[in-house]
């Protein structure tokens, strides 16, 4: 009864925003009889396919589940565009018409046109963007008391791929051949891979199986994991070659030097599993004291936790720098950091704007990224 409810209340919040815009713009915009029916078809197709591409799960034709979310999900990222620009236009309209009621009547056509134009032109950009293959981001980190041995120890992190309806095989085999010709001491995948089950997906992560890393490929679980079954996907992403860490630690040797690279579970985990419940400082267990520590953990929100523990850098994903705007205004909301690299205490953090994208196919201003970390003496 409960999802029924939230299902009533959600479509009736999108059901008044199409007609918010429709009421905003059509009649603005001078259009005939012909313009008003493709407007109005637009808006009714663009009501009922943005549901629907979350719904394709249960579909037993894959093709046709995928087919119905890229178009749920391409029209997802035209209304978010359309929406804030219809709200930025009315904003504007007000202050005109305090300033000057003729100047505001100028201004109505003019903006109601631009506004579509506008949005057209935002999903488009950011439909390329986010197509694209992900580019690679160089970062230096500067590790006090770094040994020498470890100077320019590199780690290339994969975060938030969202392999699903829209990010397949092809695009995943993108990803692995920049990675590996990054030559890196270790992979990272920092969470948020999948979209999905492995039955729906195995074939589709397969290529993961071909990167390769000096000191090994490494995965975390990030909150999607949980929504598409992590303990089945921890299984098949070991049975790929990739080392799962959960709580625990790994010790790389370089020459005489020492690293404790350490993952944990997603900040939710417990929520999903009480028993996975992400600890940092359990995953240090044994680790030896004095060597440098690096924590793979999803959430920037692990950070304070991961600081207290004692790590010196902290690789993180999950907020996709919001993807587009203006929705990465949102996220410092719940996140401590947005993306790039930042300090709290004697702990570096990295936040990755991610490598695919979720939902829309669509990416402005945050774009993606393959993340090549260098370890550098301070």
């Amino acid at each position: 009864m409960r999802v029924s409810r939230s299902f009533l209340i959600a479509s009736a919040l999108l059901v008044l925003l199409h007609f918010y815009i429709g009421a905003r713009l059509l009649p603005d915009l001078g259009l005939n009889g012909f313009g008003w029916t493709i407007g109005v078809v637009v808006l009714i197709a663009s009501c009922l396919l943005m549901p629907a591409s979350m719904m394709t799960r249960p579909l037993e034709s894959r093709s046709l589940a995928d087919r119905i979310a890229w178009a749920g999900l391409l029209m997802m990222g035209f209304f978010s565009s359309l929406f804030v620009l219809t709200l930025l236009r009315d904003i504007a309209l007000l202050v005109a018409a305090l300033v000057s009621t003729a100047q505001a009547a100028a201004m109505v056509r003019p903006s109601a046109a631009g506004v579509v134009v506008l949005a057209i032109l935002v999903t488009l950009i950011g439909f390329f963007n986010a197509r694209r293959r992900a580019r690679v981001v160089e970062i230096d980190v500067p590790i006090a008391k770094l040994p020498a041995q470890l100077h320019g120890f590199s780690i290339v992190q994969i975060s938030d791929v969202h392999v699903g309806p829209t990010i397949k095989r092809g695009y995943v085999n993108a990803i692995v051949e920049a990675a590996n010709g990054l030559n890196a001491d270790v992979i990272a995948i920092t969470g948020d891979l999948v979209d999905g089950s492995v039955q729906q997906l195995a074939a589709d992560v397969q290529p993961l199986s071909q990167l390769t890393a000096k000191h090994g490929v490494y995965f975390v679980t990030g909150n999607h994991e949980y929504y598409s079954g992590a303990r089945a996907w921890t299984q098949e992403l070991r049975k790929l070659g990739l080392t799962v860490l959960i709580n625990e630690h790994v010790v790389l040797a370089r020459d005489e030097a020492s690293l404790v690279l350490a993952g944990v579970t997603d900040y939710t985990a417990h929520h999903f599993e009480p028993q996975s419940r992400s600890d940092p400082s359990a995953a240090l267990h044994g680790a030896p004291l004095d060597a440098v520590k690096i924590l793979l953990a999803h959430q920037p929100r692990s950070a304070p936790a991961a600081a207290s523990a004692g790590f010196d850098l902290q690789l993180s994903g999950h907020t996709h720098g919001g993807q587009f705007w203006p929705w990465n205004l949102f996220v410092p909301l719940q996140q401590p950091f947005t993306a790039g690299l930042h300090r709290l205490g004697q702990l570096w953090v990295y936040v990755s704007r991610g490598t695919g994208y979720w939902g829309p196919p669509k990416r402005f201003g945050a774009p993606s990224e393959i993340t090549r970390i260098r370890l550098v003496a301070a």
